[in-house]
């Protein structure tokens, strides 16, 4: 098996760690909507445990995505790529705004869980939708320019 080979399955695998433990996260939000104040800690690690999971794949896949662009015949001024790269900084931007503030307010005493709560699901809906996108562009690789 070539070089290219494993850093395309390495990037590939650091993609789908960034994306997919999100969808995992859904099903919890019932259960922080609804849990009493002690046991909402325990509902609250998984999300913490996703961020950071997929900051860490974030850090594989930039590393493998730029090696792969390195030995590759794609050269940095190609449009999926900018585009890619402009979603990729966004969406770092996004999730450094929208999930770390929500979830050290939902394990502070509060009122408004519910609205905690829907702004954190509208977040995971967003951050998914960022992120797919990004992937689409990696895979179909249009040419806009």
């Amino acid at each position: 098996m070539s070089w290219y080979v494993c850093l395309l399955y390495l990037h590939i695998f650091s993609v789908v760690l960034s994306i997919g433990p999100y969808f995992v996260l859904f099903p919890l939000l019932a259960k922080i909507r609804t849990a009493p104040f002690e046991q909402l800690p325990d509902y609250l690690e998984p999300f913490r445990i996703t961020v950071r999971l997929t900051k860490h794949a974030g850090h594989v896949l930039v590393a493998t995505g730029i090696i792969l662009t390195w030995i590759t015949s794609w050269t940095w001024d190609t449009s999926w790529i900018v585009v890619t790269v402009l979603i990729m900084v966004a969406s770092l931007y996004f999730i450094a705004r929208a999930f770390s503030p929500l979830l050290r307010k939902l394990k502070a005493p509060h009122e408004d869980r519910n609205d905690l709560v829907n702004k954190l699901r509208k977040a995971l809906i967003w951050y998914v939708i960022i992120t797919l996108s990004m992937m689409w562009f990696m895979v179909a690789k249009p040419n806009i320019w």
